[in-house]
């Protein structure tokens, strides 16, 4: 008889013990429905606002390029604004504005203008977001060939310097500048050496460096 009263007894302890065991166990369990910080962070929206580096007073806007558009504390209006193939970008309240042609400094004083009719002294500031409209190319014995952005004046010394280095057999003193149908002739040896800097000329838009 005692002897089944302490097996009932000994069964009981160890439930017990069980008991503490796992509760905090099972407090500490996740709850399944709820989100871990990698999935919170995973839907959060990302508001990216890059621009690109042009001088807002020269530089001139052509088709295709994106521009940013901030209209101080007016949301409505404050955007990313893809040109046109006709030169144009859709303002709203304003309608369409020629932007191709223009510097983002002269955009941004005619789209004030614009403005004053529905916000009263608006503040706006043009940037250029991606360049697409000014481009060069790269081809032969670098090792990044392929297109590249004229956002700022480059010249060919600087471009070639741009794409990665030369292949072991590049003929370095024969590189060919595409114009259009001229051939100019770059050595890029000699400007290494500070000799025939003239050569070094600022690329045009779609001109085509070729290192053999």
């Amino acid at each position: 008889m005692l002897r089944k009263v302490f097996s009932r007894l000994n069964l009981l302890c160890a439930l017990a013990v069980g008991w503490v065991v796992l509760t905090p166990l099972m407090a500490q369990k996740p709850d399944a429905a709820a989100p871990t910080r990698s999935d919170a962070s995973s839907t959060a929206p990302i508001k990216a606002e890059t621009s690109v580096a042009v001088d807002p007073k020269s530089y001139v806007i052509g088709a295709q390029d994106i521009l940013m558009i901030r209209v101080w504390r007016e949301q409505d209006f404050t955007g990313a604004y893809p040109v046109r193939p006709d030169g144009k970008i859709t303002i709203p309240l304003v309608g369409d504005v020629q932007a191709s042609g223009l510097t983002p400094e002269r955009l941004g004083e005619q789209l004030k203008q614009a403005l004053s009719a529905y916000i009263n002294a608006p503040d706006v500031s043009v940037s250029l977001q991606t360049v697409n409209s000014k481009k060069f190319f790269i081809t032969g014995e670098v090792n990044r060939p392929g297109e590249y952005s004229l956002a700022t004046p480059t010249k060919v010394f600087d471009a070639l310097s741009n794409a990665g280095g030369f292949h072991d057999f590049a003929n370095k003193k024969k590189i060919i500048i595409i114009r259009g149908s001229d051939r100019l002739k770059f050595n890029y040896q000699d400007i290494l050496r500070g000799k025939s800097l003239e050569q070094n000329i600022l690329l045009e838009n779609g001109d085509t460096i070729v290192v053999p």
